[in-house]
């Protein structure tokens, strides 16, 4: 079979809902059998957002390979349950690099470099790389942005091109858009999506199917219009209204026979009947009403939830499995620093200090962590939140408040954190970071090894700051247990505290790897905790 493109634009808005289509269609081809990829285009100049503010763009996703990636490669992972790679996150500033790369190297033999068509070659090449390098049969490509913004017309001429590239009947493309409800009248109002389906036309791309996304149902004469001017046929008009519950929306898209009508527009048949019961259960443990607990997820970056988007689905993953409701409360690190905690913390059921980079609100969490300890509070610390869990123990038993991590006090006399001796003459923002996927060897009698169940397990990293190993017997003979370590026992990959019912932390981000179907054990274990001291207060 030829490899099929899918490819996905947006319109009227930014942060319509084209990640989440993407990924829903992608369970959707799935399910029927099929091996499916899916890729996101970012009109930005950065390289890749792992210098970039979780203000600006929510959290980086990090893969397997160690990629540093948009967000929606999270929901991509979630919904197809596929390890994507690098070539499945491409920026604007990546194509540069190598465009100009190439050019310093001489390989143009000195012509003029335009964007069409080297640019646009190099945007055709590194999509027809993900089908080589997952083995995909499907590819569904994401452009980031909305369709009129200059930044992306390079992008778009390439998803123009890509038609004449692999032919008609292997491409397809759908437009995403919103309907806005005029409130004074009670209408939905179609013209935006008109305008947006003519600029999208004028720049030589006609789709084949347009998603409508609404705050209301779209009315099926609504639904005639915008086939009417827009060229399209009336099933490939696809109302979407907006949901609570992200996971609704493949059963959604279901209802209305997208798979089936994509399938036939590039045809190709299914090869197996969709199986949704699995995914239909896993929703019904969601919609139940279960007992409720609350988790204080202390946070730098809190205003902006989607900061912490794999932490929040994690949690809600492990929620299902345990059975309990978990509220999240978001709590700024920085309000911790000062006053009394308690006011804070005391209604909490569980306190998640997760990962982050930079001393703002790093005392916060501290207080934060020492809440947990002395409280008796399960906790669970992801990367930073781990060193900040053993920089808070040391100092206890140090008797010393300039323990500290040399990321926030280089002259600290007690660095608990330091960076490794092999890391320190590497100046490059990033060049330091361990990244991707490591292994990690469990030790026998511990709460990691009980949750996880076995004795290796491989998790995902972004970080650069480490345990000191000069201080691994200190800690040690105090009651801290290094539950997780590097195969070759120089790195600490877990610890936790023996005396306590649940305080664990990670040197890597589970999150990562968490689904809604198979939560992650350690988010799992956290949870039961976290239910067992509600159900005892």
């Amino acid at each position: 079979m030829e490899t099929k493109y899918i490819f996905i634009t947006g319109g009227v808005l930014s942060s319509v809902g084209k990640g989440v289509t993407g990924a829903a269609l992608g369970r959707l081809l799935k399910e029927r059998g099929y091996q499916v990829a899916i890729q996101k285009l970012d009109p930005y100049i950065n390289v890749d957002p792992g210098t970039m503010s979780p203000y600006q763009h929510g959290e980086v996703y990090v893969l397997d390979d160690g990629a540093e990636t948009d967000l929606d490669l999270g929901h991509y992972e979630r919904f197809i349950d596929t390890s994507l790679n690098q070539v499945c996150n491409v920026t604007t500033g990546q194509v540069y690099e190598e465009v100009i790369a190439k050019e310093r190297r001489g390989d143009y033999l000195g012509g003029t470099i335009q964007v069409i068509p080297h640019i646009t070659n190099e945007m055709k090449r590194r999509i027809g790389l993900v089908a080589k390098t997952t083995g995909a049969e499907i590819v569904i490509v994401e452009v980031g942005g909305t369709v009129g913004d200059i930044e992306s017309l390079p992008f778009l001429e390439s998803l123009r091109q890509m038609r004449g590239d692999v032919g008609r009947e292997n491409s397809f493309y759908i437009h995403v858009t919103w309907v806005p409800h005029i409130g004074a009248t009670g209408e939905l109002k179609t013209k935006p999506t008109q305008h947006s389906v003519r600029e999208l036309r004028s720049i030589g791309i006609s789709p084949d199917m347009i998603i409508a996304r609404s705050d209301y149902p779209v009315a099926e004469e609504l639904r005639d219009k915008i086939a009417l001017f827009c060229d399209v046929e009336k099933r490939a008009v696809i109302p979407m209204v907006t949901t609570d519950n992200l996971y609704e929306i493949p059963l959604t898209l279901e209802k209305a026979q997208m798979g089936d009508f994509v399938m036939e527009r590039m045809n190709f048949q299914a090869r197996q009947e969709p199986d949704w019961q699995p995914w239909k259960e896993m929703l019904a443990k969601m919609r139940q009403e279960k007992p409720g607990v609350e988790v204080a997820l202390v946070g730098k970056y809190v205003e902006l939830h989607d900061a912490y988007m794999s932490v929040r689905e994690a949690l809600q993953h492990a929620g299902i499995e345990v059975g309990v409701d978990v509220q999240i409360k978001w709590i700024h690190s920085s309000l911790l620093e000062k006053g009394s905690i308690s006011e804070h913390l005391a209604s909490v059921d569980g306190i998640l200090v997760p990962g982050g980079f930079g001393e703002r609100g790093t005392e916060g969490k501290i207080r934060a962590t020492q809440y947990a300890r002395e409280n008796k509070i399960p906790y669970l610390g992801l990367c930073l939140g781990m060193q900040l869990m053993v920089v808070e123990f040391a100092r206890q038993i140090q008797g010393d408040e300039r323990v500290n991590s040399t990321e926030f006090n280089p002259q600290t006399p007690h660095p608990v954190i330091d960076l490794m001796p092999d890391q320190r003459d590497i100046t490059d923002m990033g060049g330091t970071m361990r990244l991707g996927l490591y292994p990690c060897q469990l030790q026998t009698g511990t709460v990691a090894a009980q949750a996880y169940g076995t004795h290796l397990v491989h998790e995902r990293h972004r970080h650069r700051f480490e345990l000191n190993n000069a201080y691994r017997d200190i800690l040690e003979e105090a009651g801290m247990r290094f539950s997780g370590l590097s195969p070759d026992k120089r790195l600490v990959e877990i610890a936790e505290l023996a005396d306590h019912p649940f305080m664990l932390g990670t040197q890597f981000h589970p999150e990562f790897l968490s689904r809604p179907y198979r939560a992650h054990p350690l988010f799992v274990a956290f949870v039961e905790a976290v239910k067992e001291v509600r159900s005892e207060a």
